[in-house]
């Protein structure tokens, strides 16, 4: 076991992690963190993505030990006075039928609207591109991140 120093959601934790452990399952089991989701365990899905420094990555992929003196946003981090803007324009347009891949989304979102406020419609399709759908689609997922595009 190794001791791991990380920021989590704006607030400093430490932890014992086996050295083969990954991210997504530090995060939900040990830390209590619900929104990054195994949908695939291969990182083809997006669902288990969260923000690591400000961008976009995949914890299934990511070895606990590396986050080590590093920063972790996820969904529940992202606003502390209820919905964040991103969260707020997917609950306006109805983008998710069963959510299991919503905080995936709202992650991409979330970081593509970080670097840059007024996106396309193809930017948008782009920075959501490695995240899957299987029930609602992607029109109103897109509808949701274009309607916040605007805002500072």
């Amino acid at each position: 076991m190794e001791k791991i120093t990380f920021k989590l959601n704006n607030e400093t934790r430490s932890i014992e992690v086996d050295p083969g452990e990954v991210l997504l399952d530090v995060l939900r089991d040990k830390l209590g963190m619900k929104s990054p989701k195994c949908g695939c365990d291969r990182g083809d899905c997006g669902a288990c993505s969260v923000l690591l420094d400000g961008k976009g990555v995949r914890s299934c992929l990511i070895l606990a030990i590396e986050v080590n003196g590093h920063e972790i946003i996820t969904v529940e981090g992202l606003s502390t006075l209820g919905l964040s803007p991103v969260q707020e324009a997917f609950n306006n347009n109805n983008s998710f039928q069963c959510g299991f891949c919503a905080p995936g989304f709202i992650i991409s979102a979330t970081e593509l609207l970080n670097e840059n406020p007024n996106p396309s419609k193809e930017e948008v399709k782009e920075a959501l591109a490695g995240n899957l759908c299987r029930c609602t689609g992607y029109v109103p997922i897109i509808e949701a991140v274009c309607s916040c595009s605007h805002k500072d």
